[in-house]
């Protein structure tokens, strides 16, 4: 089930965007957030596997937490990154959630004030 996160943030998505009218600009700025996470995550895993500069993992949680997790959700799977480090997979839950959290607040807020 490592991919259920993405499932519900597609339906909390297309809820959002139906109840509240949300601007195509907030889907772009997730793709490209994502885009972005994916790519960081694929740097980090070949310079882990080259011995080379590592990315912090406090830049790679930051980039999730701005709505970059959908990419690096994927990038741990398919990349097999991060996936078996427990400190690391619990604080990318963390920032999954707070990100949804502040999604659905900001989509009703904006939402109402747009009615």
């Amino acid at each position: 089930m490592p991919y259920l996160p993405l499932l519900l943030f597609t339906a909390v998505y297309g809820f959002a965007s139906f109840a509240w009218n949300l601007p195509p600009l907030v889907g772009a700025a997730y793709l490209v957030a994502s885009l972005s996470c994916f790519v960081a995550y694929a740097i980090d895993k070949s310079a882990a596997k080259s011995g080379n500069w590592r990315t912090p993992e406090a830049s790679l949680l930051l980039l999730g937490l701005v709505g970059g997790w959908p990419g690096g959700l994927l990038a741990q799977q398919w990349l097999r990154h991060k996936t078996s480090k427990a400190s690391f997979q619990w604080k990318f839950y963390l920032t999954v959630a707070l990100n949804l959290g502040l999604f659905l607040y900001l989509s009703r807020e904006l939402g109402i004030r747009s009615t």
